[in-house]
């Protein structure tokens, strides 16, 4: 009998990340409806269009669409198209711009400044954003232009509908564009069961880069401009930067098959369960606390070192780098009440063990 190749062994006891997850029915299915005969090349093709004018009914109005690889591109060349070298763009301390993107959106931009303001729970405070627009107004200083905030945050958390309007009035009254992460704005729709357009344009938000790698697709975010002036020239911006796919219905495609079937929402649900249910376990076990509301599908904990090397050497994957060092637990639309039993299951045997040492 052949031995299975490593690269080609399912991966088993991760709750690191969405991403590790695979590509989701519907998705799978789009790709190959696509995958007959030819299409236009960059976009000019019946997916392409069918996807963004999809997009334009999610979010009920008539935004610009365009398509990348990946959310770094997204983050970085959205932002970009907002400022000038000599802007800033203010962010949280723990945002994904900031944290986990190679300086991609200072380098797209030419130099554009990142400021961070501190906030709890990965929110950014409304009072900090103020003072960092107001404490300085020299031709010295970066002049502050954007204001970008995640949904739903790097630690898990939500933006309630009433915290976003808020936001967004202050980046109106500072003169500030708003910029939102959306990599798991899905996940924050289903727990917030609130119309798209209310969580975006609605309350303010000017450029929203949208996930989907994360939520069951192979490749691809929809960077999605609700003031279409703002859009100008950035076909230009994706080119330049790689992210003009020849075969672009093959990134548009999967849209299809989510929004079509509902998936979108319905795989971030799910993951959100999920991490519920795994919240529910984790509260019951000793010497594990959790470290952050638990409002989508990420659940971030604390214990004791033991706890954690034990974990891994029985081979689950998770993080520890993300929120200051606490343990953070993902849910993908993949994963099952099986997985969540078998983590815990080792976890409170690790933690009997570590209690009957102790003593």
């Amino acid at each position: 009998m052949t031995e299975q190749p490593r690269a080609a062994q399912a991966l088993k006891n991760q709750f690191a990340s969405d991403n590790y997850a695979g590509i989701c029915p519907q998705a799978w299915q789009a790709m190959a409806q696509a995958n007959h005969g030819y299409a236009n090349s960059y976009g000019d093709d019946f997916w392409t269009e069918r996807a963004c004018d999809l997009l334009r009914d999610f979010f009920e109005t008539d935004c610009q669409v365009f398509f990348v690889f990946n959310g770094t591109a997204a983050n970085s060349l959205g932002l970009a198209a907002l400022c000038h070298s000599y802007h800033s763009v203010i962010c949280h301390e723990s945002s994904h711009v900031e944290t986990d993107e190679c300086g991609a959106a200072e380098f797209f931009s030419n130099g554009t400044k990142i400021l961070l303001v501190p906030g709890a729970d990965g929110k950014v405070d409304l009072d900090a954003v103020a003072h960092c627009v107001a404490r300085r107004s020299d031709i010295h200083y970066p002049k502050p232009k954007v204001l970008s905030i995640t949904q739903a945050t790097e630690l898990g958390t939500l933006y309630s509908l009433e915290e976003l309007r808020a936001v967004g009035a202050q980046a109106r009254r500072l003169g500030l564009r708003l910029h939102m992460d959306g990599a798991r704005f899905a996940n924050a729709l289903a727990t917030l069961d609130i119309a798209p357009a209310e969580l975006s344009w609605r309350a303010g938000v000017d450029v929203l880069t949208l996930g989907g790698t994360k939520n069951g697709m192979a490749v691809g975010e929809a960077v999605i401009f609700f003031n279409r002036e703002l859009a100008h020239e950035f076909d230009y911006r994706c080119k330049q930067a790689g992210q003009l796919a020849s075969k672009m219905r093959f990134l548009a495609a999967p849209w299809i098959g989510l929004l079509e079937s509902g998936a979108y929402v319905r795989n971030a649900a799910h993951a959100n369960r999920c991490a519920g249910l795994l919240e529910e376990q984790l509260r019951s076990i000793p010497g594990v606390a959790l470290t952050h509301p638990r409002q989508a599908n990420a659940v971030f904990v604390s214990m004791p070192p033991a706890l954690i090397a034990g974990l891994r050497q029985r081979g689950w994957h998770f993080y520890t780098f993300i929120g200051s060092g606490h343990a953070r637990f993902m849910c993908s639309w993949n994963t099952s009440e099986a997985d969540i039993a078998a983590l815990t299951s080792d976890l409170r045997e690790l933690s009997d063990r570590l209690a009957a040492t102790a003593s």
